[in-house]
């Protein structure tokens, strides 16, 4: 009875993965297809990334999404883990307040805090164009930041801080050397978090931006009437980027552990 259970969950799973790796799967084939069909596929070619490089307009919205995804990131980050170790710090009142004030823009729909901001732009007669997404893009990436990074504060004695001061360090090495090494991996989530976040904005991106800047969403809402191969080949690039970033940041740090093991280990014997 225990083995038909586990040879049935693993056929549920086998499906379930299938069901969500299938349209990946299937974009990446059709990126080689020798045809525009998006049904038949006529043959192997490189053709469409041949299209895809020599498209301007494809380079440039994937220069765009790039640019503003890192930057936002950046900003972010660093904006909202000073706020967090800030708000810790803080007045129970007033960090529950700011933390309810920033969950606001997380729970809100986006389509409503794109009109805000457009009608905001609009007010104060902002010419739209990239930095008025880049800022878009930073508002909203903070309060992620901030959720992400909050829960590891929770969990640091509060005394750390004024015993690493105690022992010599100044206020700004107490910061560097010791709290935010402790929340790390908070850091790290937030970061990731607020560059997807930005890489595959759509809604929010669509109405703040103007003059001929797009991103890779904006992009492809523009293609969507029409069918053009190239974007199988941009999605396949985005994937294949994608997975060598999470290769890298899954590797690295066990690669560097085996190798910090093995000095150690050494210097023992």
């Amino acid at each position: 009875m225990k083995k038909k259970k586990r040879i049935l969950s693993g056929i549920y799973m086998g499906f379930l993965v299938l069901f969500f790796y299938a349209p990946i799967i299937y974009t990446i084939i059709f990126s080689f297809n020798d045809s525009r069909s998006l049904t038949r596929f006529a043959g192997f070619s490189l053709q469409w990334y041949e299209k895809m490089f020599n498209d301007r307009t494809m380079m440039q919205s994937v220069f765009y999404t790039i640019v503003t995804a890192v930057l936002a990131t950046a900003v972010s980050t660093v904006v909202g883990t000073i706020t967090a170790i800030g708000l810790s710090k803080s007045k129970a009142v007033l960090r529950a307040i700011v933390e309810q004030v920033n969950n606001l823009p997380i729970m809100n729909p986006e389509i409503v805090t794109a009109i805000g901001l457009l009608m905001f732009y609009s007010a104060l007669h902002i010419r739209k164009g990239f930095i008025t997404m880049l800022l878009a893009h930073i508002m909203f990436c903070i309060p992620y930041v901030i959720l992400s990074i909050s829960p590891k504060l929770r969990t640091l004695d509060q005394n750390l801080a004024d015993a690493a001061m105690d022992l010599g360090c100044t206020p700004w090495q107490a910061l560097v050397k010791v709290i935010v090494p402790q929340i790390k991996p908070g850091i790290v989530s937030g970061a990731l978090i607020a560059f997807t976040m930005s890489f595959d904005d759509f809604v929010i991106s669509y109405f703040v931006t103007g003059n001929g800047v797009s991103n890779i969403s904006i992009l492809v809402y523009t293609m969507s009437k029409r069918v053009n191969p190239s974007i199988n080949a941009l999605s396949t690039l985005i994937i294949l980027i994608i997975s060598v970033f999470l290769l890298i940041y899954n590797l690295v740090p066990a690669i560097a552990e085996k190798s910090a093991a093995k000095k150690l280990k050494r210097r023992t014997e």
